[in-house]
Formats: C-alpha cells, sequence, structure tokens
C-alpha cells in the first residue's frame, strides 16, 4: 500500500474506534438491556485484527485500551496492555492460523469478551468488598450476552474496512 492508503486506513480505523468509543460511554450507558451495558471496544478490536492482521489489530488494540483505560475506573494500563494483546494475538491467528469469516469473528468476540469480563472484575475481586462472586458472574455473563448482539452490526464495518484494504491494486488504486 501507498502512503495515501495507509493514512486513510489509519484514519478510518481511527474514526471507527472513536464512534464505537463515545456510543460505548456516551449512549448505552443510557440504553441499558438488564441492567448491563456492553463493552464494544474489544469487539472492534478482534474484528480488526481478525480483517487486518497482527500489525493493525495491535495498534488498533493499543489506541482502543487507552481509549478504555481513559473511561472505566481501572488501574492504569490494564485495558492498554490487553487489548494490545488481543490485537496482536487475534492477528497473528488471522495471518497464520484461522480463516476471516463470520463464526471466527464471533467466537473470536466471545472469548474476548468473557477474558474482558476477568479482566474488570480482577480489581474488585482482589480488593475486600462485600460483592458476591454470583453477582459479578451475573454481571459478566449479562455484558457478555449484550456485547454479542451487539457485535452483528460491527462486523459489517470491520468486514468492510478489511475488504476495502484488500481492494487496493499494486498501483495504488481502489477497485
Amino acid at each position: 500500500m501507498k502512503k495515501k492508503e495507509i493514512t486513510s486506513s489509519i484514519i478510518l480505523h481511527a474514526l471507527l474506534l472513536i464512534t464505537v468509543y463515545i456510543f460505548q460511554g456516551a449512549i448505552f450507558p443510557f440504553i441499558p438491556i438488564g441492567g448491563f451495558i456492553p463493552l464494544l471496544l474489544p469487539v472492534v478490536v478482534t474484528g480488526i485484527a481478525l480483517y487486518e492482521g497482527r500489525y493493525t489489530g495491535g495498534l488498533s488494540g493499543l489506541f482502543a485500551g487507552i481509549l478504555c483505560d481513559i473511561s472505566f475506573n481501572q488501574p492504569v494500563g490494564t485495558f492498554t496492555v490487553f487489548l494490545t494483546v488481543v490485537g496482536l494475538g487475534v492477528g497473528i491467528l488471522s495471518d497464520t492460523v484461522v480463516l476471516s469469516g463470520f463464526m471466527t469473528y464471533y467466537f473470536g468476540c466471545a472469548a474476548v469478551l468473557i477474558i474482558s469480563a476477568f479482566v474488570q472484575m480482577t480489581p474488585i475481586v482482589a480488593l475486600p468488598n462485600n460483592i458476591p462472586t454470583a453477582v459479578l458472574m451475573g454481571t459478566a455473563i449479562g455484558q457478555t450476552i449484550y456485547s454479542l448482539i451487539l457485535a452483528f452490526p460491527i462486523w459489517f464495518l470491520v468486514r468492510a474496512l478489511g475488504r476495502r484494504a484488500e481492494r487496493i491494486t499494486p498501483s495504488g488504486r481502489i477497485l
């Protein structure tokens, strides 16, 4: 890809992440289903890494992780490290082992969301509190299901961005 296509790809991915960040932090908290609020940035990072590979996935994970750390009351850097590793890991799997398709995306999102729930719970469990484990697990399951429902429309966006990169010819023209 030429410099112009790389720049436009970075801008499009950043716009997608910022848009999802705004929806995750400013809109969906006012639309809870069953009291649960979705976690969408890990879904986007999973999709970008699956369709774009390890480098774009890692960079997207880094950016999304910084956004999550800004908005969540977590120890600094928790989601930055976690989503960067997710982007790199899913990207490496996509580059070497798995096929980029809807089922791979959806099962990948489910796995990443389950791990994200444990990452979110770790500081709560580590500190002395009176929150029963069953309540934490119920919240994790509800958030994961709500996020997986919203993963379906996000798939169209990340797939379109991934296919846009595939349409760029060696001469730099977009088909």
